[in-house]
């Protein structure tokens, strides 16, 4: 798969380290020079220095062959109207990043796949863990209507019943499970233990009732 990556900032750095870890091809765009210099000495990829508005710089970095474009720069009006030329290119799939939560009808006004804000992320996952400190790990799944989350089995009325007996329910269903440090698939007749670490997707609004059943 084949990503362009506009912004060398701490977003658009740490999103090309971790593609490039998943196998990725990345190019990564970048107007400050200084950065640019900075960024191409970490990351195994091509870095052009130059402006993402530009149709001859995307053409450079060949964004008809790109399966994804992804603005992360910090200026919202950048990344409009990037991912507005982009368009024409018939890129599969374009995110861009939006500081301004005020400007987010813009950027889906103009057909834009998906747009995220990593601010509004980390405040989200700030509050879950005020409001939530044992759930280990939440991701807001699909159209924020459910959550995938991370949680410790310890309520002693659920220790010891099968798989099957517990979940699935109305509001979770349990989807993975660790064991000795590995991810598994839990079977219906699987014994649950006390101290496991599971995953599930949950339907938004339950977190607190599930919490209860499998930690209370």
């Amino acid at each position: 798969m084949y990503a362009i990556i506009m912004g060398g900032g701490r977003v658009g750095l740490a999103l090309a380290s971790l593609l490039i870890e998943s196998g990725f091809d990345i190019t990564l765009i970048e107007s400050d020079e200084t950065l640019c210099n900075e960024v191409a000495t970490e990351l195994d990829a091509l870095v052009i220095c130059g402006n993402g508005t530009s149709s001859k710089l995307l053409e450079e970095a060949n964004i008809e062959d790109a399966d994804f474009f992804i603005a992360t720069t910090g200026n919202d009006e950048a990344n409009l109207l990037s991912c507005i030329l982009v368009r024409k290119y018939e890129v599969e799939t374009i995110v861009a990043r939006v500081s301004n939560p005020d400007h987010e009808e813009a950027f889906k006004e103009v057909g834009i796949d998906r747009v995220i804000s990593p601010e509004i992320s980390a405040a989200r996952d700030l509050a879950q863990f005020v409001t939530n400190p044992r759930v280990l790990k939440l991701t807001t799944f699909g159209e924020g209507d459910a959550e995938i989350i991370g949680m410790t089995i310890t309520n002693n009325k659920v220790v010891g019943k099968r798989f099957k007996e517990v979940s699935p329910t109305k509001e979770f269903i349990i989807i993975s499970t660790y064991q000795n440090g590995k991810l598994t698939i839990p079977q219906p007749d699987d014994v649950i233990s006390r101290g496991e670490k599971v995953s599930l997707l949950v339907k938004r609004g339950t977190l607190k009732n599930v919490s209860k059943i499998l930690e209370n």
